[in-house]
C-alpha cells in the first residue's frame, strides 16, 4: 500500500476473529458492494452513454477518503466489485482500494477494457488477491468488436495474454480471467467465436448479456425488447449451441435473454447489493445513478458516504422498503421498465 494510502486508511481494522468465525455460519448480509472507482474511460463505445452523452458526462475518480468511508459497509459485504461507468485501472489508487477491500475480508473483482494493462499492473493484480478480472468485448475478432471504438480487439488480446502470463508465472490459481460479453442484436453470429477464443486465451468463464441500458434512440435496435420474440428466439439458438460447446470444454458460460413478462424479482439482486458512485452516492444499482449532468427520471440515491455512515444509509427505512419492493410484482417506479426485470437465464 502506498504511503498516502496507509495514512488515509490507518485505523481501519478488519473483522475480529469472532466475527470471521460467525460468518462461516451466517453469510454477510450484502452479497456485493459495487464501487465506481472512476467514470473516466479512454473508449468511445457506440452503445455507452459516456460516448452518446459526452456533452453532459461527469468524468471523475473516486478519492481515497471516499473509499475509506465505505469501509463499514465493506465489512457487511461478501464481495467488492471495483467498476462502474468507467475504466477502473485509470484510478491511480486502484491497487490501494483492493488492499483495503481485502482487509475487510471481501472477495475482490473488476471489469476492464484492457487498455491500461502492462506487465507491472499484471504482476500487481496477481499478487493483490483479486480473484476475478473480466475483460469487456462485443465481438470475437477485430471486425465484430468494432463497436468498442478506441479499444482495439488486438489490445484486449494483448492484455489478457499479459495477465495470463503473470498468473501462470506465480501459479496464481486463485485468479480467474472472465469475459464480459455484450451481444448486440446486429452482431449475434459473432458469439460463435467464443469457444475458440476462450480456448486460445485460457478464459475461465464468459457472461453474455444484452443491452440493458439504451443510451440513445439510435441504439434501440441493438437491444432485445421483450416483445421481439422472433429476434430473441433466433439469438437463443446461437447461445444454446455456443453454451454447449463451451461447457463441453470444461469452461463456464452464462447468458440471458428477455422473457415475455417481467419476473417478481431483480436480476441484479438489488435487495442484497448496493452501488457507490465515484462521489460516494449510494444507489441500489449502477443503472439508477449514471454520472451525467442531465435530468434522469429513474435516478435513485439514498445518501452520500462522506456525509453519513454507509451502514446507516443501508438501514434507512426508505431504502429497506425499496429493497423489499424489488422482490415483488409491484416494484419501485424506477424499476418498472428495467430490462433486468425481464431478464431470464438461457443456454443452461
Amino acid at each position: 500500500m502506498s504511503k498516502d494510502a496507509r495514512k488515509i486508511f490507518s485505523g481501519l481494522k478488519g473483522p475480529s476473529l469472532w466475527a470471521s468465525l460467525r460468518e462461516l455460519m451466517h453469510p454477510r448480509e450484502i452479497e456485493c458492494l459495487q464501487v465506481e472507482v472512476t467514470s473516466c474511460c479512454p473508449g468511445r463505445c457506440t452503445y455507452c452513454p459516456h460516448t452518446t452523452r459526452a456533452d453532459v458526462w461527469k468524468s471523475r475518480h473516486m478519492q481515497p477518503e471516499t473509499f475509506a468511508a465505505l469501509f463499514p459497509v465493506m465489512k457487511k459485504a461478501s464481495r467488492v466489485h471495483l467498476q462502474g461507468w468507467g475504466e477502473p485501472f485509470l484510478n491511480p489508487w486502484f491497487m490501494d482500494f483492493v488492499e483495503l477491500a481485502r482487509r475487510a475480508e471481501c472477495a475482490v473483482s473488476t471489469t476492464t477494457c484492457g487498455l491500461r494493462m502492462d506487465e507491472g499492473l499484471a504482476e500487481s493484480i496477481v499478487k493483490s488477491g483479486v480473484d476475478i478480472v473480466a475483460f469487456s468485448l462485443v465481438g470475437t475478432d477485430e471486425a465484430s468488436n468494432a463497436a468498442r471504438a478506441g479499444v482495439p480487439f488486438s489490445k484486449v488480446e494483448e492484455a489478457v495474454r499479459m495477465l495470463q502470463a503473470a498468473r501462470q508465472k506465480h501459479n496464481a490459481v486463485h485468479l480467474e480471467i472472465h469475459l464480459a460479453y455484450l451481444m448486440l442484436a446486429s452482431n449475434v453470429e459473432a458469439v460463435r467465436g467464443l469457444p475458440k477464443l476462450m480456448e486460445e486465451w485460457g478464459v475461465h468463464a464468459v457472461v453474455v448479456s444484452t443491452m440493458d441500458y439504451i443510451p440513445s434512440p439510435e441504439m434501440k435496435h441493438e437491444a432485445f425488447a421483450p416483445h421481439e420474440r422472433e429476434k430473441i428466439e433466433a439469438a437463443r439458438v446461437v447461445l444454446e449451441e455456443v453454451g454447449s460447446e463451451v461447457r463441453a470444454a470444461g469452461r463456464d458460460f452464462y447468458a440471458s435473454l428477455p422473457a415475455p413478462e417481467p419476473a417478481p424479482c431483480c436480476r441484479e439482486r438489488a435487495h442484497r447489493t448496493l452501488y457507490a458512485d465515484a462521489s460516494g452516492e449510494i444507489s441500489p444499482c449502477v443503472y439508477l445513478n449514471v454520472p451525467m449532468d442531465a435530468e434522469q427520471p429513474r435516478r435513485t440515491v439514498f445518501g452520500r458516504v462522506n456525509e453519513s455512515d454507509p451502514t446507516e444509509i443501508w438501514e434507512l427505512p426508505e431504502y429497506q422498503a425499496f429493497r423489499m419492493a424489488v422482490e415483488t410484482a409491484d416494484p419501485p417506479a424506477a424499476c418498472v421498465s428495467c430490462a433486468k426485470r425481464f431478464e431470464a437465464p438461457c443456454a443452461e
